[in-house]
């Protein structure tokens, strides 16, 4: 009696699991299929450390040019920082997503000048000690769509653009303590750029993904130039979180002239990053 009742039991218990499954195939039937980390919404956080080099030239009010500044060389900057990052992405469909990431890169120095340096309506002479500053606010906005979509790959276009709050400037040190005279420079720049990007699943839990972008422009009164890319290894740590180290890296040379100045800036930082995703959202494809 006990093994008929067991049998039963066993026969009860299988006919579940099939219907599930066959459930489940018909739920899922007529969705298409995306790779694992095709998520609805993500949000990260993590760390990003890269290496800049900062060339900058700020023409006087009078026309007189200006000197090309390495900030790394003749001013003294740290090429390395270490800085928080901060990103969201939203597939608002299978093939199409937005992304929005933002850092600030903060640097300041003081240093004896080796060479005689004309920035602005100022001439700091050889010897002069000055102190500088070069803060940047970084927000890239993008949006890309998938032309090939594959349960363990996708590849597509995007068009972003990077839009830069930066500030900078160089002074006379007054005692060590703060500057004298000074010349400060501002400027919010939005970037367009073109690229590709993509990702490919190498098991269950690790992915690649990459992009490149760039641009290159020229309006009369400013010529132009933006090349970007990250490449990233994504590590599913838990059902709803990824740990993904990368190497990206934005470089862009611009020259702008106005009536009465004329500035150039060429920067580009390139480094790694560490960062944690979190996703969640229903999803209108399967995995």
């Amino acid at each position: 009696m006990k093994k008929y009742i067991l049998l039963v039991g066993l026969q009860t218990l299988i006919i579940g699991l099939f219907a599930q499954k066959s459930s489940d195939s018909i739920a899922s039937a007529g969705l298409a299929k995306a790779p694992w980390f095709v998520e609805r919404f993500k949000v990260g956080v993590g760390f990003f450390g890269p290496v800049n080099n900062t060339v900058i030239r700020l023409g006087g009010s009078n026309g007189t040019p200006g000197t090309s500044i390495d900030f790394e060389n003749d001013l003294g900057f740290n090429k390395t920082v270490s800085t928080f990052a901060a990103n969201v992405e939203w597939r608002s469909s299978r093939r199409s997503k937005f992304t929005l990431d933002y850092y600030q890169l903060n640097r300041s120095s003081s240093k004896t000048l080796q060479k005689q340096i004309n920035f602005g309506d100022d001439v700091y002479n050889i010897n002069a000690t000055v102190s500088s500053f070069f803060n940047n606010a970084v927000y890239r906005f993008s949006w890309g769509y998938a032309l090939l979509s594959k349960p363990k790959a996708e590849l597509g276009l995007q068009i972003g653009i990077h839009t830069m709050q930066t500030s900078m400037g160089i002074g006379l040190a007054a005692g060590g303590i703060g500057l004298s005279a000074s010349e400060n420079f501002g400027l919010t720049a939005p970037l367009p750029n073109l690229g590709v990007w993509g990702g490919y699943a190498l098991s269950n839990r690790f992915a690649f993904k990459g992009e490149f972008s760039y641009l290159s422009l020229n309006t009369g009164n400013v010529n132009g130039k933006i090349v970007s890319y990250q490449a990233a290894l994504t590590y599913r740590l838990l059902p709803k979180f990824d740990v993904i180290v990368g190497y990206s890296g934005f470089n862009f040379e611009i020259d702008a002239k106005t009536e009465k100045r004329a500035a150039g800036i060429t920067w580009g930082y390139n480094g790694p990053s560490v960062t944690l995703n979190y996703s969640f959202g229903k999803k209108r494809w399967a995995n």
